[in-house]
Formats: structure tokens, sequence, C-alpha cells
């Protein structure tokens, strides 16, 4: 069977060519005689692997020297916790609720601190950013929580918001390294790599020097300290090695693709293709006010439930694959991550006028 054209939410499409590198390597890595998920996170090879893949990381974010980027395991949720475990000194922080990620991050940092949401766009079913200009952010705040792309609802910031100058904590997990990024505007930036960089069972904390410290919240686990990780250098225990190393690959393909401004260009240039589509379609209609649509995640509606499992049926015959919309919200969802080629969308919706032509009441 041919490959399909995987719009899947995450776990998502990875690069072809890093596929092919890692089937070829399979068998004996870099001449060790070995695969990397059979080598140790000890060796020599390993060590390479993993120092080169956050110096590609460091390079394609310029990330600063007071910065650490920590390779960790337990996903994007299980930061949840840990933020707020290592981050409350005055066990206070706010949080801008824009989707179920947000939401979810919000309720279990309640369990840590007085936690506050001092703003979210629930009233209109997450379908905007809210105005972040001015809000009533608590003086002791110890920082300031957003999930910068909402993978569900197809949401994204364009403007970061007025943290009175307290930290900004960020959710980078669905558009991590799709546009350059200001990482000195964030105190730390965490995502889970299974959508724009490598295979579920990574997440990276990116986290400012001196927002690591012993004095942490009574109760932490000695894996969910920070300090734990930065002070081993990721190797505190095994690391997830062989997600690393496919990361350290899509971290190459990214700079051979031209970094994160070239990045940048080819996703504006995909979502438009789809975008201008819904906003001229008869029978599609994207959910999303424009000035928040999201770079890489795409949900539209026909505005009938059979028709969009219709939709969806044939699209996956037609081997467009994975573009039910998330169950909280039903309808369709495109996620058109970097390693989605522009033919994928361009025959997506070509796909979509023929559906429409077939379906349109007459």
């Amino acid at each position: 069977m041919e490959r399909v054209y995987n719009f899947s939410a995450g776990p998502s499409v990875l690069p072809e060519v890093v596929l092919k590198q890692a089937a070829d390597e399979m068998m004996n890595y870099n001449g060790t005689g070995m695969s990397v998920m059979e080598m140790s996170h000890r060796s020599k090879a390993f060590e390479e692997i993993i120092q080169t893949a956050e110096q590609d990381l460091r390079d394609l974010l310029k990330i600063p020297d007071n910065y650490k980027v920590l390779f960790l395991q337990g996903g994007a949720s299980q930061q949840f916790a840990a933020i707020p475990m290592n981050l409350m000194k005055n066990g206070v922080a706010d949080y801008i609720i824009t989707g179920q990620w947000a939401k979810k991050a919000f309720e279990e940092a309640k369990q840590y601190g007085k936690v506050k949401a001092v703003a979210s766009s629930a009233d209109k079913t997450f379908s905007y950013i809210p105005d972040c200009s001015d809000l009533d952010i608590d003086e002791d705040a110890d920082y300031v929580y957003i999930c910068h792309n909402n993978t569900i609802y197809g949401t994204a910031y364009k403007e970061l918001p007025n943290t009175k100058g307290k930290i900004l904590v960020a959710d980078m997990s669905s558009d991590i390294l799709s546009q350059p990024v200001n990482v000195e505007d964030y105190g730390l930036i965490y995502f889970g790599v299974q959508k724009n960089v490598g295979p579920a069972g990574v997440v990276v904390v990116i986290i400012r020097e001196d927002l690591i410290r012993e004095d942490v919240l009574p109760g932490t686990p000695t894996m969910l300290k920070y300090k734990t990780q930065a002070d081993a250098d990721s190797l505190y225990n095994t690391p997830p090695a062989y997600g690393i190393y496919i990361c350290g690959k899509v971290f190459k393909w990214v700079k051979e693709m031209g970094g994160l401004e070239a990045m940048k260009i080819h996703n504006e240039k995909k979502a438009a293709i789809l975008y201008d589509f819904l906003d001229s379609s008869k029978l599609f209609k994207g959910t999303v006010e424009k000035k928040d649509r999201s770079l890489m995640n795409v949900p539209f509606v026909t505005g009938n439930e059979e028709l969009d499992a219709k939709f969806v049926k044939e699209a996956t015959a037609a081997g467009f694959v994975n573009l039910k919309g998330h169950r909280t919200v039903g309808g369709m969802r495109a996620s058109i991550y970097n390693a989605m080629p522009i033919e994928g969308v361009e025959k997506l919706v070509e796909f979509m006028k023929r559906f429409e032509e077939e379906n349109l009441p007459k």
C-alpha cells in the first residue's frame, strides 16, 4: 500500500527522509553494529546523539545560553503538575483558558496553589483568543500560563499576553518549530514532540536557569524536579533514547529546509491553500475567527453531522486519513504540521471540491 496523507493531530506525520534514514540505521547505527534502541544511554554514541540534538534545537530556536534544554518523559500532560511544583514560590498562578489542554493544566495546578483563570474563550467554544492586553494579573503570581496553539480548536496566539512583568509559561506542543520564537519572552516553554518533532514519548522543556531551584513545593517527586534533570543533562535515568534520536533527525531536517523563517513561509503557504478554499466554499466552513487561525490545525464543518461522517469516510478511502475532528467538537480537522507536504494540502482541497460538487444540496 502507498503512504497516505496523514492529517492526524498527533502522533502525526514525520518527514519521509527522516523515516528512511532511521530505517537504514535500524540494524546498525553509525558503525556501532546495533540499533539506537539497543544502545546504552551512557555510551559515547548516544551522548553524541543527545548533545547534537540539543545543539541543533538551540541553533533553530536561537536559545540563549542562560536557558537549559531538558529531554524528558511523561508527555506534555505531566508538565501540568511539574510546572506548579517547580515554579510556585508564592503559591499563586494565573492561567488563560483557550482550549482543553489549557483547561486541564489549570485544573491540575489548582492542587498546588491559588490558581485563577484571568481570561477564557470558553463562551464561544474556544473559537477565538481573548484580548490579553490588560489582564487582572495577581501581584503575587509566580507565572502566567498559556497554550500557544490550540490543537483541538485551531486557534493560535498572534500577540503574547501582557503579563505585567510576570514570567510567561507556554505549552507549544502543536506549533513548535513552525515559525521563529523569541525564547526570551518566556520563562519556560515546553512541548510534547509527537506533533511537529518526533514520535510520542518525549517532552522537551526549555527553562531559564534562574527558575531551576532547590526550593520546590514539598512532596515534589525527584523525577519531576527540573534541577534533578538539569544537573544530570537529561540523563538522570534512562531517557526515551530512540525518540530523542528521531527528534535529532527532525531538527537536522528543519535546518536543511532553511530553518524557522523558511518553515513559517512554507506553513503560511500551506494554510492559505486550505483557508482560502474554506472561505469560498458553499459547503464547508472554518470554525475559528480569522484573526486567530492556527497555521497547524484547521477545524471545519459542513453543518450536517451525517455529511461530516460521509466526508471523513470517503476521504479516508481516498487516502486522506485522520480528518475526523476531536471527539469534544466533532466535524473535521486537518493538522498540517511541518512534515505535511504542500501537495498533500492541494490534493485534499481538490478532493473537498469534488465532494462539494457531489453533495451540495441542489
